[in-house]
């Protein structure tokens, strides 16, 4: 039998301090995510960021928490229940980088269950070290030996997918400006080499192509900024106040790193975000949905698997 394992970014198992406390020191003690030696980073971490940032982390998950739990969870397991529909024939599972249910333990089950060829496809259209690297590391990890998609955002499927989303929001209201927002990393992993600049770039490029949307009211930025070092830029929080100052009064946010509605695409962009927009000026401010379930979502997802497997 053939198995696929999708793998998100992961959650809390609930919005306590305490859970949300265990979620961030497991994330942020990837050495992917932070790069600094461990021996300098992990005071600093137990010291100062989790004290600090944990109760104040769990106020935004409780925000953005629901009757069916997190998220980024449920969004996560509606969509691995229809990439099963797509190929009932496969065992379809979905696995998180951080918290549960974790990689390694996702991937025995598969092969206890009879799956002798497992595809692993990493749910971040981009590479990029700090999220991608990580799962493969894991995967790696548990010595099961496995197929990676590592990658999508150059499937055509997908950009037509979140165009269509894109131009029917944009259909709704009289927006000013369109903001094309990834999820940011710091611009020194650029330095060294991560290509998930030039993919945000090509990306951008290939969706821009499929919208009704005028070019001169398109931007690319970056949200999510974490921690002292400069991050990619421009930065959303940023270009949200600056085009309220021009008088672009009505905006609508597009983020295609994340496939499933998450803390950033719920919290960030529809509270924190929102909240700065309107306290200087701003009128109106849309988020595009995510792709979540979307049927050519799912239909991209199980060919490309289907793909890796027939063509190796």
């Amino acid at each position: 039998m053939q198995g696929l394992l999708l793998v998100n970014l992961g959650s809390p198992a609930s919005p306590s301090t305490v859970d949300v406390k265990h979620f961030l020191r497991e994330f942020l003690s990837d050495q992917n995510v932070v790069t600094m030696p461990r021996w300098l980073w992990q005071p600093i971490l137990n010291g100062i960021v989790l004290p600090l940032r944990s109760w104040r982390s769990a106020t935004f998950y409780a925000d953005e928490w629901t009757d069916q739990g997190s998220p980024i969870i449920f969004n996560t397991q509606k969509l691995t229940m229809a990439v099963q529909k797509q190929l009932p024939d496969w065992q379809v599972n979905m696995a998180m980088t951080y918290g549960q249910p974790n990689i390694h333990e996702s991937l025995k089950k598969m092969k206890s269950n009879g799956c002798d060829r497992i595809v692993v496809m990493s749910l971040f259209p981009e590479y990029t070290l700090s999220t991608t690297q990580s799962i493969i590391d894991q995967v790696r990890a548990s010595q099961i030996k496995v197929d990676f998609i590592d990658r999508f955002y150059q499937e055509k499927v997908y950009q037509e997918a979140l165009a269509q989303k894109i131009n029917s929001a944009w259909s709704i209201k009289n927006y000013d400006q369109l903001f094309i927002s990834y999820h940011g990393i710091p611009s020194r992993e650029i330095k060294q080499g991560d290509p998930y600049l030039d993919e945000c770039k090509e990306s951008t490029q290939a969706i821009i192509k499929l919208l009704d949307v005028p070019r001169d009211r398109i931007k690319m930025v970056f949200q999510s900024k974490f921690g002292p070092l400069p991050w990619l830029k421009p930065y959303l929080k940023n270009s949200l106040l600056e085009a309220v100052q021009m008088g672009k009064r009505n905006i609508l946010i597009v983020a295609p790193s994340f496939v499933t509605d998450c803390l950033e695409t719920i919290e960030e962009d529809y509270v924190q975000n929102y909240q700065a927009f309107r306290a200087n000026g701003g009128q109106n401010l849309d988020i595009v949905e995510a792709l979540n379930d979307d049927p050519k979502f799912v239909k991209m997802i199980a060919d490309i698997a289907q793909k890796r497997v027939n063509h190796e």
